[in-house]
Protein backbone atom coordinates (compact mmCIF):
# COMPACT_ATOMS: atom_id res chain seq x y z
CA UNK A 1 0.00 0.00 0.00
CA UNK A 2 1.48 3.56 -1.05
CA UNK A 3 1.96 5.84 1.75
CA UNK A 4 -0.88 8.95 0.96
CA UNK A 5 1.61 11.57 2.57
CA UNK A 6 3.59 13.83 0.90
CA UNK A 7 7.35 13.31 1.44
CA UNK A 8 7.44 16.64 3.52
CA UNK A 9 4.64 15.04 5.78
CA UNK A 10 6.80 11.91 6.22
CA UNK A 11 9.85 13.90 7.22
CA UNK A 12 8.28 16.22 9.71
CA UNK A 13 6.53 12.83 11.08
CA UNK A 14 10.25 11.65 12.08
CA UNK A 15 12.79 12.49 14.79
CA UNK A 16 15.45 15.15 13.88
CA UNK A 17 17.99 12.42 15.28
CA UNK A 18 16.59 9.54 12.42
CA UNK A 19 17.26 11.90 9.55
CA UNK A 20 20.76 12.88 11.16
CA UNK A 21 21.30 9.13 11.87
CA UNK A 22 20.29 8.32 7.77
CA UNK A 23 22.73 10.89 7.08
CA UNK A 24 25.99 8.81 8.80
CA UNK A 25 25.51 12.01 10.94
CA UNK A 26 26.49 14.51 8.15
CA UNK A 27 23.99 17.76 7.77
CA UNK A 28 23.41 18.08 11.59
CA UNK A 29 23.63 21.91 12.43
CA UNK A 30 25.89 22.72 15.56
CA UNK A 31 24.01 22.24 18.62
CA UNK A 32 24.41 26.35 19.25
CA UNK A 33 21.75 26.37 17.23
CA UNK A 34 18.43 25.29 18.79
CA UNK A 35 14.59 25.52 19.54
CA UNK A 36 14.19 29.07 21.24
CA UNK A 37 10.77 27.40 22.51
CA UNK A 38 10.10 23.71 24.14
CA UNK A 39 8.14 21.62 21.30
CA UNK A 40 8.97 23.97 18.74
CA UNK A 41 9.31 22.01 14.89
CA UNK A 42 9.40 22.69 11.34
CA UNK A 43 9.95 20.81 8.26
CA UNK A 44 10.24 22.63 4.74
CA UNK A 45 12.44 23.86 2.02
CA UNK A 46 15.44 26.52 2.26
CA UNK A 47 14.91 30.25 1.64
CA UNK A 48 18.26 31.34 2.38
CA UNK A 49 19.93 34.82 3.75
CA UNK A 50 23.31 36.13 4.57
CA UNK A 51 23.23 39.25 6.39
CA UNK A 52 26.55 41.63 8.01
CA UNK A 53 26.37 39.70 11.73
CA UNK A 54 23.58 42.09 13.84
CA UNK A 55 22.18 43.28 10.96
CA UNK A 56 18.66 42.10 9.53
CA UNK A 57 18.69 44.35 5.99
CA UNK A 58 18.94 41.01 4.31
CA UNK A 59 15.91 39.38 6.58
CA UNK A 60 13.17 42.59 5.72
CA UNK A 61 14.24 42.38 1.90
CA UNK A 62 13.34 38.14 1.87
CA UNK A 63 9.76 38.81 3.50
CA UNK A 64 8.80 39.59 0.29
CA UNK A 65 10.26 36.96 -1.39
CA UNK A 66 9.79 33.73 -0.19
CA UNK A 67 7.47 31.37 -0.57
CA UNK A 68 4.53 29.30 1.31
CA UNK A 69 5.88 26.62 3.07
CA UNK A 70 9.56 27.96 2.77
CA UNK A 71 11.15 27.93 5.80
CA UNK A 72 13.71 31.28 6.17
CA UNK A 73 17.17 30.19 6.62
CA UNK A 74 19.65 32.93 7.76
CA UNK A 75 23.31 33.04 8.44
CA UNK A 76 23.74 35.32 10.81
CA UNK A 77 27.99 34.42 11.28
CA UNK A 78 26.98 32.94 14.59
CA UNK A 79 26.37 36.95 16.07
CA UNK A 80 24.30 36.68 19.24
CA UNK A 81 25.17 40.33 20.56
CA UNK A 82 22.15 41.08 18.41
CA UNK A 83 18.71 39.74 17.50
CA UNK A 84 17.82 39.68 14.10
CA UNK A 85 14.11 38.38 14.27
CA UNK A 86 11.47 39.46 17.08
CA UNK A 87 7.67 38.99 16.99
CA UNK A 88 6.97 41.73 14.53
CA UNK A 89 9.11 39.91 11.71
CA UNK A 90 7.93 36.83 12.69
CA UNK A 91 4.47 37.63 12.20
CA UNK A 92 5.39 38.85 8.65
CA UNK A 93 7.07 35.55 8.16
CA UNK A 94 3.91 34.08 9.14
CA UNK A 95 1.59 36.31 7.21
CA UNK A 96 3.93 35.31 3.99
CA UNK A 97 3.50 31.59 4.53
CA UNK A 98 6.88 30.86 5.73
CA UNK A 99 6.90 28.03 8.44
CA UNK A 100 9.84 28.61 10.43
CA UNK A 101 13.20 29.95 10.96
CA UNK A 102 16.55 29.24 11.65
CA UNK A 103 19.46 31.16 12.35
CA UNK A 104 22.34 30.96 12.91
CA UNK A 105 22.61 34.04 15.32
CA UNK A 106 20.20 35.44 17.93
CA UNK A 107 16.46 36.29 18.22
CA UNK A 108 14.37 37.92 20.81
CA UNK A 109 10.69 38.62 22.08
CA UNK A 110 11.18 34.48 22.78
CA UNK A 111 7.94 34.40 24.92
CA UNK A 112 5.71 36.02 22.03
CA UNK A 113 7.73 33.39 19.54
CA UNK A 114 6.55 30.98 21.56
CA UNK A 115 2.48 32.41 21.64
CA UNK A 116 2.32 32.40 17.94
CA UNK A 117 3.95 29.39 17.92
CA UNK A 118 6.20 30.56 15.29
CA UNK A 119 8.94 27.51 14.95
CA UNK A 120 12.51 29.46 15.79
CA UNK A 121 15.33 27.74 15.95
CA UNK A 122 18.64 30.49 16.54
CA UNK A 123 22.15 30.49 17.96
CA UNK A 124 20.73 32.75 21.13
CA UNK A 125 18.50 35.42 22.41
CA UNK A 126 18.97 38.91 22.83
CA UNK A 127 17.33 42.03 23.87
CA UNK A 128 19.03 44.17 22.02
CA UNK A 129 17.99 44.86 18.33
CA UNK A 130 19.59 45.01 14.91
CA UNK A 131 21.03 47.48 12.78
CA UNK A 132 19.34 47.62 9.42
CA UNK A 133 22.33 48.62 6.86
CA UNK A 134 23.78 45.53 4.93
CA UNK A 135 25.33 44.14 3.18
CA UNK A 136 23.41 40.57 2.44
CA UNK A 137 22.92 37.81 -0.11
CA UNK A 138 19.70 36.55 -0.98
CA UNK A 139 19.10 32.93 -2.44
CA UNK A 140 22.79 31.50 -2.52
CA UNK A 141 24.39 29.03 -0.52
CA UNK A 142 24.42 29.28 3.26
CA UNK A 143 26.62 28.15 5.94
CA UNK A 144 24.53 28.06 9.70
CA UNK A 145 25.96 26.05 12.62
CA UNK A 146 28.77 24.40 10.53
CA UNK A 147 26.30 23.09 7.30
CA UNK A 148 26.34 24.33 4.27
CA UNK A 149 22.65 24.64 3.11
CA UNK A 150 21.17 25.24 -0.55
CA UNK A 151 18.10 26.93 -1.48
CA UNK A 152 15.45 24.32 -1.54
CA UNK A 153 17.70 21.62 0.95
CA UNK A 154 15.46 20.03 3.19
CA UNK A 155 15.37 21.86 6.64
CA UNK A 156 13.78 19.95 9.93
CA UNK A 157 13.76 21.00 13.41
CA UNK A 158 12.67 19.67 16.91
CA UNK A 159 13.66 19.51 20.28
CA UNK A 160 17.13 18.02 19.49
CA UNK A 161 18.58 20.61 16.74
CA UNK A 162 18.46 20.77 13.11
CA UNK A 163 19.47 18.85 10.14
CA UNK A 164 19.70 19.67 6.52
CA UNK A 165 18.75 17.08 3.96
CA UNK A 166 20.01 17.78 0.54
CA UNK A 167 17.22 17.94 -2.49
CA UNK A 168 19.34 15.54 -4.25
CA UNK A 169 19.48 13.13 -1.66
CA UNK A 170 16.08 13.32 -0.09
CA UNK A 171 14.32 10.20 -1.46
CA UNK A 172 17.05 8.34 -0.26
CA UNK A 173 17.20 9.72 3.11
CA UNK A 174 13.63 9.74 4.00
CA UNK A 175 13.83 5.71 3.44
CA UNK A 176 16.97 5.18 5.26
CA UNK A 177 15.34 7.44 8.07
CA UNK A 178 11.56 5.52 8.17
CA UNK A 179 13.59 2.63 8.30
CA UNK A 180 15.83 3.49 10.82
CA UNK A 181 12.91 4.54 12.93
CA UNK A 182 10.86 1.96 12.50
CA UNK A 183 13.79 -0.13 13.84
CA UNK A 184 14.27 1.68 16.74
CA UNK A 185 10.49 2.27 17.36
CA UNK A 186 10.27 -1.81 17.75
CA UNK A 187 13.54 -2.21 19.63
CA UNK A 188 11.78 0.18 22.33
CA UNK A 189 8.84 -2.16 22.43
CA UNK A 190 10.93 -5.39 23.20
CA UNK A 191 12.48 -3.64 25.70
CA UNK A 192 9.40 -2.35 27.23
CA UNK A 193 7.98 -5.69 26.83
CA UNK A 194 10.54 -7.29 28.78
Amino acid sequence: MTDPRTPLDRFAALPVANVGDAMDRLGVVDSAVRAVWRGARLAGPAFTVEVAGGDNAGIHEAIGQIRPGQVLVVNGHGVTDRALVGELIAERLRKAGCVGLVVDGAVRDVDDLEQLRFPAFAAGASPAGPYRNGPFRIGRPVAIGGVVVHPGDLVLGDSDGVAVVPADEADAVLERAEAKHADETETRRRIVSG
